[in-house]
C-alpha cells in the first residue's frame, strides 16, 4: 500500500472507533477497543483451503495496515473477553524489529542493492556462499538479541519471559560450559 492508502486505512479504523466511543460514551477508550475486537470475533472471515477463521484487526497501524489475524489453536475455550484480549496484542511489530536489527547489525543480511547498469537487477553485496555461515550468524545474534541486548526497560527479552535474572555477557556466553 502506498503511504495515502495506509493513511486512508487508519482514518477508516478512527472513524470507526469515534463512532463506537461516541455509542458508549461511559466506556474508557480500552474497553471501547474490546467491544469492537469483540464485534469483529462475530464476524470473522473463512479464508483459505483449511477454513481458517480470520479477525480483520479494527485498528491497523501505518506497518500494518491490512491486519488480519488467525488464532490457529482456538479450542472454544476461552472467554470472549479474553480472547478480545489475546487478538488485541497480535502485532508483527517484534518480528519486524528483529529483522530490521539483524539487517543493520549483521552485512551478510542487507538487503539488496539496484545496480545502475543493468534494469532491474540486483547485487547480493556481502552475502555468503556457504549458507552454513548464514545459518551460524543467525544462531549468534538470536543469543545476542535474547540475552544480552537489552532494550529501553533496561531488560532482555530473556528476562521479560522470566528465562534470565539478569543480563549476560559476551564473556559469559563465549566462555559457557554445559557440563
Amino acid at each position: 500500500m502506498t503511504v495515502n492508502e495506509r493513511r486512508h486505512a487508519l482514518a477508516i479504523s478512527r472513524d470507526e472507533f469515534d463512532k463506537a466511543k461516541n455509542q458508549y460514551p461511559a466506556l474508557a477508550d480500552s474497553e471501547v477497543e474490546m467491544l469492537l475486537i469483540q464485534d469483529r470475533l462475530r464476524h470473522m472471515a473463512t479464508i483459505g483451503k483449511w477454513s481458517d477463521r480470520w479477525l480483520l484487526h479494527p485498528f491497523p497501524s501505518m506497518s500494518e495496515p491490512e491486519k488480519a489475524v488467525c488464532y490457529l489453536t482456538d479450542y472454544g475455550d476461552y472467554a470472549p473477553d479474553h480472547l478480545a484480549r489475546l487478538y488485541s496484542k497480535a502485532s508483527l511489530h517484534s518480528i519486524d524489529r528483529f529483522f530490521m536489527q539483524l539487517r543493520r547489525r549483521i552485512s551478510l543480511f542487507e538487503r539488496p542493492i539496484a545496480t545502475s547498469s543493468a534494469q532491474g537487477r540486483s547485487w547480493f553485496g556481502y552475502s555468503p556462499y556457504n549458507p552454513e555461515v548464514a545459518m551460524k550468524m543467525l544462531m549468534i545474534f538470536r543469543v545476542f538479541y535474547n540475552y544480552v541486548a537489552v532494550g529501553e526497560d533496561k531488560k532482555t527479552p530473556a528476562m521479560r519471559l522470566g528465562l534470565a535474572k539478569m543480563k549476560a555477557s559476551l564473556d559469559d556466553i563465549i566462555n559457557f560450559s554445559a557440563s
